[in-house]
């Protein structure tokens, strides 16, 4: 799982049959609690309805499609969830 933050949307009007009906996400992989940046973009579809700017979890490969509930769409990536707040305690 990734953490990363919307950063975009992608408008297709063609798409493979299984991904009728499913949003295409941009999304920038970030550095936990510290918002920056790391990778390069990618596309997900988005399993949870995010917007751009919301802060999500994206998971890849096989959990992408189970993500879904399809185990056959070709999906790579998914949004499966939006998140609130990060609290990460470091021992001292």
């Amino acid at each position: 799982m990734l953490i990363a933050r919307v950063i975009g949307t992608v408008v297709a009007t063609r798409k493979h049959d299984r991904l009728f009906g499913s949003k295409i996400q941009v999304v920038q992989p970030l550095i936990p609690n510290e918002d920056k940046p790391i990778g390069h973009p990618f596309v997900a579809i988005d399993a949870v309805g995010a917007g751009v700017g919301e802060l999500v979890v994206v998971v890849m490969g096989s959990s992408a499609r189970l993500g879904l509930n399809d185990d056959r769409a070709p999906v790579d990536a998914a949004i499966v969830g939006i998140i609130d707040e990060i609290d990460i305690h470091e021992d001292s």
